[in-house]
């Protein structure tokens, strides 16, 4: 007498059905968008953190800078150190300016004329600081204003535009906070013949004897506003979006 197995036969294992596979044209797609989503993180990083793209729509950077002009403004170095005189800066506007109804996304471009504890004033188509008239060879022309002697709060720069006589700047609103400062005007790739670092010229003191002795006691200037003649056209240096 035979026994027979009365397990009952397992049944074959089901199989999924393959997923089908994607056309050319749908990966190339997925890809793409893989891409984009990555190259527009990168940019944003780098806008945020490293460098913006602005352009000049006004005359008072002129002649170092002019209308339709394309910069990058670079956003490290000021991590660093604080702006020094003689380099071009990006920054927001003053409180004063935001009083008076300029937007704080407005950005503003100047040039560094002097820092925390400096002492300047205007005089005889001349700027002093501490004293000593500046060797300025990159002016449109001199100023045609006096400005009596101001000393910069801690914190602050007195900016000013490299066309004296149509610039909106520290002569007319007073001190920039450091704070404000967006970054340096480094590279114009805009327009092609100017191609390149954007000039930033060695900051020169002329010496002379009596130049000291000309100058009012810091002390009797401390705190005082930056005043002076408003320019003509009053037209602010503003470093647009592009």
């Amino acid at each position: 007498m035979t026994v027979q197995d009365s397990a009952e036969p397992k049944p074959a294992a089901e199989t999924k059905p393959a997923l089908p596979e994607k056309k050319p044209w749908q990966r190339l797609i997925g890809e793409n968008v893989r891409l984009v989503a990555i190259a527009l993180f990168i940019a944003i990083v780098v806008r945020l953190f490293v460098a913006e793209p602005r352009f000049i729509p006004s005359d008072s950077m002129r002649p170092t800078l002019a209308i339709g002009d394309r910069l990058l403004v670079e956003k490290v170095s000021y991590r660093l150190h604080p702006p020094q005189p003689g380099e071009i800066i990006v920054f927001q506007p003053p409180p004063l300016l935001q009083k008076y109804g300029y937007p704080a996304s407005q950005a503003f471009i100047k040039r560094v004329i002097a820092g925390a504890g400096q002492t300047v004033r205007v005089s005889q188509g001349q700027v002093f600081v501490d004293g000593e008239p500046r060797a300025e060879t990159y002016l449109r022309e001199p100023p045609r204003y006096e400005m009596p002697a101001v000393s910069v709060p801690a914190g602050n720069l007195f900016v000013m535009g490299d066309n004296r006589n149509d610039s909106n700047d520290s002569h007319v609103w007073g001190y920039l906070p450091e704070e404000n400062v967006i970054g340096r005007a480094a590279f114009r790739f805009w327009p092609p013949d100017k191609f390149g670092p954007v000039p930033q010229p060695p900051v020169l003191q002329i010496k002379t004897a009596d130049s000291a002795a000309a100058l009012p006691s810091a002390g009797a200037a401390a705190g005082a506003a930056a005043v002076g003649r408003p320019s003509s056209g009053n037209v602010p240096a503003a470093a647009g979006e592009p």
